[in-house]
């Protein structure tokens, strides 16, 4: 099994592409998702005119454009498609008129988004996520069941996934027939103010098996990009220590499955 090792660039977000990569890669990674957000250095307004220039430059210091997590515009697929980025990560984010409202909205939205993802051949990639979105690895299969197979996908997420008390035996075997980008990052619950909250935490400090995920992985013969969130709640240590010492353990979990 090879993975390309990748990691999401929001925690420098403003940084332009000749100082981004040279810092990615001096981690350890050889891929990336960068956002494209109002307040990145490439936004939305400017993603047809900015992102080809910026993932080329990427490319030049070795990493890979896996993915931007973005919006379903034309424009955002356009952008994609001249830049060489194969999939937009979106989350389904629900609504003050509830789950099933929320997820027929999202669903009426991705429909629409087909046609973009079929004439600039770029793939919508929807992850799970914690809180007022979709949050489980289920919902999102059932969000996507009946849009092409080839053009929406799934972004798995470790932390979500244990937040969603989930086991990624269960989960990733329900997803694998469209599964994109395995997410990894982690998360603990912890009493605040009467009540239970979630911290994002290294590694190995978390709820999530990254181990039992990679052995998930090597079953179903996957091979996809492996992609480290880089969200810690504790910022007493700068997130680039966090993120060596994550990639060191992932990569780790990986050859103890191997």
């Amino acid at each position: 099994m090879t993975f390309v090792w990748s990691v999401f660039t929001k925690p420098w977000s403003a940084l332009p592409a000749d100082e981004l990569g040279p810092l990615v890669a001096g981690l350890g990674f050889t891929g990336a998702e960068v956002p494209v957000r109002e307040n990145a250095h490439v936004t939305p307004g400017e993603a047809e005119e900015r992102l080809p220039g910026f993932v080329e430059r990427m490319r030049a210091e070795g990493v890979d454009i896996i993915s931007i997590a973005g919006d379903l515009a034309e424009s955002t697929f356009a952008a994609c498609a001249s830049a060489g980025v194969p999939l937009i990560r979106i989350m389904a984010r629900l609504g003050p008129d509830g789950y099933a409202a929320s997820v027929a909205r999202v669903r009426k939205q991705l429909e629409e988004a087909a046609p973009l993802a079929e004439r600039y051949g770029v793939q919508v990639g929807v992850q799970p996520h914690h809180g007022r979105f979709v949050s489980s690895a289920l919902g999102v299969a059932q969000l996507l069941d009946g849009l092409p197979v080839d053009r929406f996908r799934v972004v798995w997420d470790a932390g979500h996934d244990a937040l969603a008390g989930d086991d990624p035996g269960v989960t990733l075997e329900l997803v694998a027939d469209r599964l994109a980008i395995v997410n990894l990052k982690n998360a603990v619950y912890a009493r605040s103010d009467g009540g239970w909250r979630h911290r994002w935490v290294p590694g190995p400090d978390g709820m999530a098996d990254w181990s039992a995920a990679f052995a998930e992985l090597a079953r179903l013969g996957w091979t996809g990009p492996i992609c480290l969130s880089g969200e810690y709640s504790d910022s007493a240590v700068p997130v680039e220590d966090r993120l060596r010492s994550d990639l060191r353990a992932a990569r780790l979990a990986f050859q103890d499955v191997g």
